[in-house]
């Protein structure tokens, strides 16, 4: 049992595990300095890649403790979904991916590490960037007295070089392709995948080609526009053309046809929590294209001054998600309001795909708040417009009344 100075006495910890290089580093740096067992944890988020793998190396590294989950309709459900009720983005722009999904992993940490007993948790995030903030503030959000180990703040393998010395001298299997430097780091989800590092560095670079994976060139996409519906019940989507699919596999679905269609790309550079800015190159098609279909069954049937109040609230909802506060009280307050606005979001929006663009070109809905009757250009009996006269002059009169004063 080792003993930190910042940590105290560690027993047992539970490590954030993906089974690549950084984590399996991790875990024989966490059992040799702090002479400690580790339990591995290993989350199936939608990132498309093989998890069994990740246990056979654990299990080789002899952990006794594995656990491998498949998180998806979860992550899904009650994460991206209650987001989009909100028609998140931060900075104007970036949806949110890779920061939505921490949260659900701290939770699991802290829940596996209740059932194990053990007494701390571990994560790969380096010092430089959100995802230490978001794995450690989901961390003490949900045990206040869990000890906290960040090796990256710690050790000081601070090089690709120096972590692949390490792992050949500990015999940690190292990939060929990890041996030189990687051209970029990539974080992949359900909802996106990023790109950051290395040769997206300079924003002044135009990201190269084979940065995409999950959507093609607009360009290359097809001549022909793509249609679809999504039905809605209370802001959340549960149906694409009519046939009825689980959150997770909705998501996917809309992945699929949408990144045929080349749509979802995002070239951003961000403010980061810990103050520095940075360059990430994202792709989220389904999640471009359920953005887009939220907003427009909210557009017939959300009233005016609800919709502005959400809208007003949204950057201030979308900065606690991307800080990693989403165990917070206020962000909790702010998810009660926007799901009571959601109600009667039900409906169906017709959209339209082509060459990395999404238009929402047909909504319908039992709840709808449009009426054609009131809105017609035809005569009509249901507004009488000599009220509007009355309307503007009581609008109007704060700004005469400026106005004469001046005079």
């Amino acid at each position: 049992m080792s003993k930190s100075a910042k940590s105290g006495p560690v027993k047992k910890v539970v490590l954030a595990y993906s089974g690549g290089l950084d984590t399996s580093v991790i875990l024989r740096w966490l059992q040799d300095e702090y002479n400690c067992e580790v339990v591995t944890f290993t989350a199936d988020l939608g990132q498309g890649e093989e998890l069994e793998p990740a246990r056979a190396k654990a299990e080789m590294m002899g952990i006794k403790e594995i656990y491998v989950e498949d998180l998806r309709e979860e992550f899904v459900r009650d994460y991206v979904f209650p987001m989009f009720r909100a028609n998140t983005v931060y900075e104007g722009v970036y949806l949110l991916g890779t920061s939505i999904a921490r949260p659900l992993i701290a939770k699991r940490q802290i829940e596996i590490a209740k059932a194990t007993g053990a007494d701390a948790v571990s994560h790969g995030a380096t010092g430089k960037g959100n995802d230490q903030v978001r794995f450690e503030l989901g961390y003490y959000a949900l045990n206040p007295n869990i000890t906290v180990i960040a090796p990256w703040r710690e050790w000081d393998l601070n090089s690709r070089t120096r972590l692949i010395e390490y792992a050949e001298s500990h015999q940690i299997p190292v990939p060929k392709d990890k041996r030189g430097e990687a051209p970029f780091s990539v974080d992949a989800n359900l909802l996106h995948i990023s790109a950051e590092g290395k040769v997206l560095e300079d924003p002044a670079d135009e990201a190269p080609e084979y940065i995409y994976s999950r959507t093609v060139r607009p360009e290359d996409a097809p001549d022909k526009p793509t249609y679809i519906d999504v039905a809605f019940e209370k802001g959340d989507a549960v149906a694409i053309d009519g046939d009825p699919l689980s959150p997770a596999s909705l998501l996917t679905r809309l992945n699929e046809v949408a990144g045929a269609n080349g749509i979802g790309r995002l070239d951003l550079v961000e403010n980061r929590f810990v103050g520095m800015k940075s360059r990430g190159v994202y792709e989220t098609p389904g999640g471009t294209v359920l953005l887009a279909a939220h907003r427009g069954i909210e557009s017939i049937t959300l009233d005016r001054e609800a919709m502005h109040l959400k809208d007003e609230l949204m950057p201030r909802y979308a900065k606690l998600i991307y800080n990693g506060f989403w165990f917070s009280p206020e962000r909790e307050m702010l998810q009660a309001l926007i799901d009571k606005s959601q109600e009667r979001v039900n409906g169906s929006v017709r959209l339209k795909l082509y060459k990395g663009g999404v238009s929402v070109v047909g909504r319908t809905s039992p709840d709808s708040l449009y009426s054609m009757e009131h809105v017609t250009f035809e005569a009509d009996t249901v507004y009488d417009q000599r009220d509007a006269e009355g309307f503007i002059k009581l609008n109007a009169l704060r700004l005469r009344l400026a106005r004469m004063r001046e005079d």
